[in-house]
């Protein structure tokens, strides 16, 4: 099907269509095939979520969203032709076959980018079955942090500290050849420093990464608090409820823990069908066999984070009821107003990697925990979850960083020599951050595009030199 003529052509790599040869994608074998319509999903969906999410320019998008990739891409990356969007429609399709459709994701409200099943011909007859949410939009308000956006800074930054935010952007410091978009320090009363790459400001957003993880445990906690489900009982998976599945009996817990013991090839699962490949999470991450008791190790798993997240949309039933859930409950009450939260083309939020979002918004996240889940004097999180989510998992993982894991989030107690033991951390790939210090009252966060899995930037050494120039 053609576009428009009101579409936008995007230049961001190559015109060529090679042919693909065999490559590992994530350590599982693909046909060159089914790897180049991955390869056209992943710009699709990142050119869609980077033009009607982020505000991207078209040169933004090339040089951050579509660079720096994960290897097994790159190859294909550069041979596929222009992406092109569709800006009334809010669309954009990306060729990569002479046989099969392009790839398309779609732009909805709310909920951001979702990509249409590999196959796809009728483009608007099944963009028109896409989840969407009917929600008042988000007003931006001028009021003062967090609540709102006035003022650009509401503290003076002192010059020391305005230092060591220099230095997150210099590509050394911190780690060589790391690629820095913002960072922000901030109390729950005042941000006391903020800075922003040319290109960006504090409604640009960009992919969080594993921070969504976070997010999701923040979902699954409101859902604990409204009574829907239990950390303790086991996970209400409807695939899983048959009488001999043993599954059944893996917990909420085990799954925040990244504890539920279920196959997968390599840490983080294989999971860019679902990411880049249009697959659904009920098809994907319920099917797997237990290759170990639940409880009994750590492996970080997307896995275990979209299945906790299932497990509150099995809880609650109705799609809709489940995607409006997240922005009543929690994105929108803390005034998270520039995230969106992808699903899957069936409705499941992919809550593992998917959200589009700003460092402002992650900073209120990082206030809501500093407040103990209340926000203007409503319980948003039960008033044990700040600790629970950072209490060391019975299981830990083995780490040469020598952080730890509570749920969802990433514990700092061992890096006394920069931050305080009771540091935690939401953190994601390319070098996304959102660390929590509540001995200190203190948020810091920092976003990046930083080459993936080449360059990694230093967030314990920041945060020492941040709160040393506090200190000062």
């Amino acid at each position: 099907m053609t576009l428009k003529s009101s579409m936008t052509l995007l230049a961001l790599m190559g015109t060529a269509m090679a042919v693909p040869s065999p490559v590992l994608a994530q350590g599982n074998p693909l046909t060159p095939e089914h790897l180049r319509a991955q390869v056209a999903g992943y710009k699709a969906t990142f050119t869609c979520s980077g033009t009607f999410n982020g505000g991207k320019s078209v040169e933004q998008i090339g040089r951050e969203e579509l660079s720096g990739i994960q290897r097994g891409y790159r190859e294909d990356m550069a041979t596929l032709p222009a992406a092109v969007i569709d800006h009334e429609k809010k669309q954009v399709a990306v060729s990569y076959s002479e046989t099969m459709p392009p790839r398309y994701a779609v732009w909805r409200p709310h909920l951001g980018c979702v990509q249409l099943p590999i196959g796809t011909v009728d483009v608007d007859g099944t963009a028109a079955l896409m989840p969407q949410v009917e929600l008042p939009e988000p007003q931006q308000s001028n009021a003062a942090w967090p609540d709102g956006n006035g003022g650009s800074i509401n503290a003076e930054t002192s010059a020391k500290l305005q230092a060591v935010l220099d230095k997150a952007f210099d590509a050394e410091t911190y780690g060589k050849d790391t690629y820095t978009t913002a960072v922000l320090i901030t109390t729950p009363d005042q941000i006391l420093g903020e800075q922003y790459r040319d290109g960006f400001n504090i409604h640009t957003a960009h992919r969080t990464w594993s921070v969504a993880k976070s997010i999701g445990a923040t979902v699954v906690g409101a859902a604990v608090q409204e009574g829907l489900v239990d950390v303790k009982a086991p996970a209400t998976i409807n695939e899983w409820q048959r009488p001999a599945d043993p599954r059944k009996n893996i917990t909420l817990e085990n799954l925040l823990h990244m504890s539920s013991g279920l196959e997968h090839r390599r840490a983080g699962n294989s999971t860019d069908d679902v990411y880049f490949g249009a697959g659904l999470v009920s098809d994907w991450v319920t099917t797997r066999s237990l290759e170990a008791m639940p409880g009994s190790r750590w492996k970080y798993a997307n896995n275990d984070t979209m299945l906790a997240l299932k497990a509150v949309r099995d809880a609650i039933g109705d799609r809709t009821a489940y995607n409006k859930f997240a922005f009543e409950k929690v994105l929108y009450k803390i005034g998270m107003n520039d995230t969106k939260l992808e699903t899957d083309w069936d409705g499941n939020f992919i809550l593992s990697s998917q959200v589009f979002t700003t460092a402002r918004d992650l900073g209120r996240l990082g206030i809501l925990y500093l407040n103990d889940g209340v926000w203007n004097s409503e319980r948003i999180l039960p008033d044990w979850w700040n600790d629970y989510v950072a209490t060391p998992a019975p299981q830990q993982p083995q780490r040469s960083d020598m952080t730890g894991y509570g749920a969802q989030f990433w514990l700092y107690d061992k890096h006394e020599q920069f931050v305080p033991k009771d540091t935690y951390a939401a953190r994601g790939n390319r070098g996304q951050t959102v660390m929590i210090i509540p001995s200190k009252n203190i948020v810091m966060v920092r976003r990046g595009h930083d080459e993936s899995p080449v360059a990694s930037f230093n967030m314990a050494h920041f945060a020492g030199d941040v709160l040393k120039a506090l200190e000062e």
